[in-house]
């Protein structure tokens, strides 16, 4: 589910426990709260305010580590990509007017555009497609015709190589990602839960109404926060695509 349909979802279901916790205080007679109910309740949720806290950190720590993960595996992919057309161009004319570059450029190309689709909306999907293959054939026919090619051609096959590799590290991270939806899910059954609490004892007056939705709205934007993390490749979070689309530029150019 999307970033903002979940964070919506929990703002609902979080003012909803804070006025259903008004209409049950509304309810029940003034007895049910007196000094000692209130103090029993007011610790029970302490406890439970303390577990949300200690659960929501986990959850912006554990997508911020995910998160900076796939961003440092971009990141390598644009330095492997930019290592391979420095290589290419120091191969020699070879690599230059056969269709060996134009081939590197498609191969890049189908990449970005896999992950960074141009309609932002949709998931980028990072299933590699195995589309270089023709790209790596036309490696290995390379002839070289000095010992300074014979070492530039290896490293060429190495490089593509840890490109695809480094490309399937970044999908299985994928295919793993860090956040839980069923701790999730719990996290926010204890929110309600609180917002239920506050809406126990909190007047009924506009200000106070007011307060627990800005609160509402806060926690909200933490699940927001949350799920955008677990979400690096699509979303208002998407991991930028532009080192990877200067190397692009770079080959196109023939640099």
């Amino acid at each position: 589910m999307h970033a903002l349909g979940i964070s919506f979802l929990v703002f609902a279901l979080v003012v909803g426990g804070a006025f259903a916790g008004m209409v049950v205080r509304r309810a029940r007679p003034d007895e049910h709260f007196n000094s000692e109910a209130k103090d029993t309740i007011r610790l029970a949720i302490g406890l439970v305010v303390t577990m949300t806290s200690l659960v929501l950190g986990m959850l912006v720590s554990s997508g911020k580590t995910y998160y900076d993960g796939q961003k440092t595996e971009v990141a390598e992919l644009s330095a492997e990509a930019m290592f391979i057309n420095g290589l290419l161009t120091a191969y020699g004319t070879e690599t230059q007017t056969q269709p060996l570059r134009v081939e590197a450029r498609n191969f890049i190309q189908e990449l970005v555009d896999q992950i960074w689709p141009d309609d932002r909306s949709q998931p980028g999907k990072l299933k590699p497609l195995g589309n270089n293959q023709t790209f790596y054939q036309h490696l290995e026919l390379l002839t070289p015709t000095n010992p300074g090619q014979v070492a530039i051609k290896a490293e060429l096959l190495t490089a593509t190589l840890t490109l695809r590799k480094s490309y399937w590290f970044m999908f299985l991270k994928s295919e793993q990602p860090a956040m839980s939806f069923s701790l999730l899910a719990v996290v926010t059954s204890w929110l309600v839960i609180i917002f239920f609490s506050f809406g126990l004892f909190a007047p009924r007056t506009p200000n106070v109404i007011l307060m627990l939705i800005v609160c509402a709205l806060a926690v909200s934007a933490a699940i927001f926060i949350i799920v955008s993390l677990n979400s690096p490749f699509s979303g208002v979070m998407r991991i930028s695509p532009a080192a990877v689309r200067d190397v692009l530029d770079q080959m196109a150019l023939g640099q």
